[in-house]
């Protein structure tokens, strides 16, 4: 597996190298008055793939704050209805004469 995992990255790797220096050609980036800049084509394009993989991240990260939030409350209420089970559980009955009774196992049934 580790030898699999290896080629591939070599491979990706071999892709990437081979990417830019095809792709040399400067291209300009203005926006506005505000901003002019002459980039390579190949790091107009990782730029904008690496700020997707950090786009994403992000949200990812967002995402697990809301299913931990979620997780936590969905465990409280489990403690409390386990608590309230356990408290239900134990509470004797009350016979005619006043006394705790608990019923046999035939009762629950």
């Amino acid at each position: 597996m580790k030898v699999i995992y290896t080629v591939i990255v070599a491979i990706f790797i071999m892709f990437i190298i081979t990417f830019s220096l095809e792709n040399t050609t400067q291209i300009q980036l203005r926006y506005y008055d505000f901003f002019e800049r002459w980039l390579p084509t190949y790091m107009l394009i990782f730029i904008a793939f690496l700020a997707g993989v950090i786009f994403t991240g992000f949200m990812g990260i967002v995402e697990r704050f809301r299913l931990n939030r979620t997780i936590n409350r969905l465990n409280k209420t489990i403690r409390d209805l386990r608590r309230e089970m356990k408290e239900s559980e134990n509470t004797p009955y009350v016979g005619e004469e006043g006394k705790a009774v608990r019923p046999s196992r035939e009762e629950y049934l």
